[in-house]
């Protein structure tokens, strides 16, 4: 190679090349190829195999939680009969619209038998809430420890949900200050019928279109 002069060789008659200059040209041109190769084509398949490994393992995870939930189908098909039988026993604690009057006269009941003089029986605007409303009551009370205590023990024992909240507690003013005022806000709640539901539905629906 160091014998021949590369000045001399005629680029118009390569046939006439020394045969180690062909050989040499020959393989630069193959690694050439090979390598526009294997960056053309090669390293594209290579990231479309990576692709499709990743895939894969995806695919191969899903069907492991997929076949861990059917294999404990019918352990969730009793866990959701079971939640339904609690959440029906919750509905049933629920008074529908014609029995809100009644629990009412039940809360006020319940605080003239512990002795409780009431002040303000004040039922407020009625609040829906997905499939129950909720109808807070503000009351104003005058009594004694002992009987606020059995006002909140008889409203514990009644057959339908009540809770006290905002409760707040001081000393009479005037004629009764051996007795006590208690604000509180009884809160009562009753589920939607169907017809009240749907009617629900419906505003959202105008709702969201606009």
């Amino acid at each position: 190679m160091a014998d021949i002069d590369l000045n001399n060789l005629d680029l118009s008659n390569i046939g006439s090349w020394p045969l180690l200059v062909k050989a040499v040209i020959v393989a630069v041109v193959a690694v050439s190829v090979l390598a526009a190769g294997y960056f053309l084509d090669v390293q594209a398949q290579q990231e479309n195999l990576d692709r499709i490994i990743s895939e894969e393992n995806r695919l191969k995870s899903d069907f492991e939680v997929k076949q861990a939930k059917a294999a404990n189908l019918e352990a969730y098909k009793a866990q959701m009969v079971e939640m339904k039988d609690s959440f029906g026993a919750m509905i049933r604690q629920l008074p529908s619209k014609t029995e809100v009057e009644d629990l009412l006269v039940d809360i006020s009941q319940t605080g003239l038998a512990s002795g409780i003089e009431f002040q303000l029986f004040k039922p407020l605007k009625e609040r829906h809430i997905e499939f129950y409303a909720e109808l807070p009551i503000t009351l104003k009370m005058t009594g004694t420890y002992h009987q606020f205590g059995e006002f909140v023990s008889g409203i514990a024992a009644l057959p339908r949900i009540v809770t006290l909240q905002n409760i707040s507690i001081k000393r009479a003013s005037g004629k009764k200050k051996d007795l006590l005022t208690m604000n509180v806000t009884a809160k009562t709640y009753r589920y939607l019928d169907e017809s009240e539901v749907s009617g629900k539905r419906k505003k959202r629906k105008k709702k969201k279109r606009r």
